[in-house]
């Protein structure tokens, strides 16, 4: 008899994926049997629907009923390469769309639903009017495997044709302009709630470059730390004068971000920056700069020094929870549709209002973490974990 234990069991709980709405106050898990809808602030289901198959992906439309769809898991409720636009209380799709390869992501507005493909980007429009609905764009990509994209009310991100590069696109006009943000590919990237500055990070993952949309003018360049990580998410705080970012360091930091009408001078796509920050932004004084350049003391005022010493950290961190999943050897989320990778998703975040953080992941043992921005005793700002749980196991 075979008395050694199963790595893993015959029909383990897994999530294969996580994305938040646009306003952040919900977000969506693709699972092994269907999906689930969950309230972001309070990581209590808003939504389970069984649909005997697995979703690789699911994204929301905002706060409406319509969610799209994408097959993934062992045993696929749809094909990789369709999107079904799906209406939870009459639980059929009222649209889908076929594409060639399998799909890395998904994104909707009111007009439009936005296919992202490995080397390229579909615009397929109105979606609403299924009989009328038709591929309107198509944009080549360096390789996204990952699936990057982000939208604001008034622009699409996506990476460009050369690597590093992004490709930024006007949704009114489809005028496109192009921001060589980096020097090697990107890996995360995330709009201002305003729309007005876009954040980017590369898969080096030691820098974080924020853009002004207007001119794409680059505002500030922020130092997640010395050696390369994977940022795994990026998120601005409602105001847009605080940066948080998720890695595979398992820390979650937050840096101060200067404004874009606040800057003295933007300076070119290539140009260095200095951050000079107007007083009357409590968040981003003098001394709330000092706070994030003060990891090297004097170290960061001594001229010659490299430039790593005097960069903006961020000005509090704290670990977050990457779940206890299984290591080594093959994953079983090698088969996850939406991100294509041996890993699931993790540290993924948002903000639900000015000072509070939510941090989701998948897998087996997928986390909802609550995080508060406050300032402590001493007059400095810290962050602190409010609550965590399993969302989908806890339920």
């Amino acid at each position: 008899m075979d008395t050694r234990p199963k790595i893993e069991p015959d029909h383990p709980t897994r999530v294969l994926s996580a994305n938040f709405s646009d306003s952040g106050l919900h977000f969506a898990a693709g699972l092994e049997n269907g999906f689930l809808v969950v309230h972001a602030d309070s990581g209590q289901l808003s939504l389970n629907q069984d649909l005997a198959g697995g979703i690789g992906l699911a994204q929301m439309l905002g706060q409406t009923n319509i969610v799209a769809l994408v097959g993934g898991g062992r045993m696929p409720k749809f094909a990789a390469n369709k999107v079904f636009l799906w209406e939870v209380i009459k639980k059929k799709p009222v649209s889908s769309i076929s594409v060639k390869d399998p799909v890395r992501a998904v994104r909707i507005n009111r007009e439009k639903v936005i296919v992202v493909l490995q080397n390229s980007v579909e615009f397929h429009a109105p979606w609403n009017k299924p009989k009328e609905m038709q591929k309107v764009a198509v944009y080549e990509t360096a390789d996204n495997l990952h699936g990057l994209i982000c939208m604001s009310a008034k622009h699409i991100a996506f990476p460009g044709p050369t690597a590093g590069h992004v490709r930024l696109v006007e949704l009114a006009t489809d005028n496109v302009s192009i921001i060589p943000a980096h020097s090697t590919p990107l890996r995360a990237m995330s709009f201002s709630e305003k729309g007005d500055m876009l954040a980017t990070a590369s898969d080096k993952g030691t820098l974080i470059r924020i853009w002004n949309t207007r001119n794409c003018a680059r505002i500030c360049e922020l130092r997640r730390g010395m050696d390369s990580a994977i940022i795994f998410s990026l998120g601005f705080s409602r105001l847009g004068n605080i940066l948080a970012c998720t890695s595979d360091k398992g820390t979650l930091h937050v840096f101060d971000v200067p404004s874009p009408d606040n800057l003295k001078d933007l300076q070119s796509p290539s140009s260095p920056i200095s951050l000079t920050f107007q007083a009357s932004r409590p968040s981003a004084t003098a001394a709330a700069v000092e706070e994030g350049r003060g990891k090297w003391g004097l170290l960061g005022k001594i001229p010659f020094m490299p430039r790593a010493f005097s960069d903006q950290y961020s000005f509090a961190s704290i670990p977050f929870e990457l779940g206890d999943e299984p290591t080594g050897g093959l994953s079983i989320f090698s088969d996850v549709a939406s991100f294509g990778t041996t890993r699931p998703p993790k540290g993924i975040l948002a903000w639900t209002d000015e000072d509070t953080i939510i941090v989701v992941g998948a897998g087996l043992d997928a986390r909802w973490e609550k995080f508060k921005v406050e300032v402590d005793d001493d007059g400095r700002r810290r962050v602190r974990r409010e609550g965590w749980k399993r969302y989908y196991r806890d339920m």
